[in-house]
């Protein structure tokens, strides 16, 4: 006996709320980040709203899953995975792993001749091993250049920075959790 409709549509909300609190994110983040309501999402998630094609389209990008990952659509058998980059002020994300606990992404900086790092913090922590270039790293008051074989690791609690040492695109391997994920890949505001 196979899989119906109706089980693969209650399926839907239980997969909706284990993506957000992997995430650690609440609905109110959710609805912000989607612009759909709060109460409809808590009832996507409790099942006792259907999910529609205008909801879930958001939900894919915010969760930054296919959509047939979204509603349990059966595995095709391929294992690779579909890569898609985000860019953002210069730096290039390409993801190489789904969804949930630590990310790995590959990273590529590009060099902005001229402009003042902004050391940041954030929640989490994070890995980077350098494949080509040179990275400038600023932790706290360390300032560190890594060239490619070269790996750190930190608390994000802690201010950085990371970018170029020279005007050549760096390229990065980083691993870190959802808290670093988010304020790296925040997505779009409705």
């Amino acid at each position: 006996m196979g899989t119906t409709k109706g089980d693969i549509l209650a399926a839907v909300g239980p997969r909706l709320r284990e993506l957000r609190r992997r995430r650690g994110m609440t609905l109110a983040d959710l609805a912000e980040e989607t612009g759909i309501n709060e109460s409809t999402l808590s009832r996507l998630e409790g099942g006792t709203r259907k999910p529609t094609l205008e909801m879930l389209l958001p939900l894919a990008e915010v969760y930054a899953v296919p959509l047939d990952e979204l509603v349990g659509a059966p595995r095709t058998g391929d294992p690779r995975i579909h890569l898609k980059p985000v860019t953002r002020g210069g730096l290039t994300f390409v993801p190489l792993s789904r969804p949930g606990g630590v990310q790995a992404h590959k990273l590529l900086i590009a060099a902005k001749p001229g402009t003042d790092p902004q050391l940041q913090t954030h929640e989490g922590f994070e890995w980077v091993y350098v494949l080509g270039g040179r990275l400038r790293l600023l932790l706290g008051e360390k300032r560190l250049v890594l060239k490619a074989g070269e790996a750190a690791e930190f608390d994000t609690h802690i201010p950085h920075w990371l970018g170029p040492d020279d005007e050549q695109t760096v390229e990065l391997l980083v691993l870190f959790g959802p808290q670093g994920e988010r304020a790296h890949l925040k997505t779009r505001t409705a």
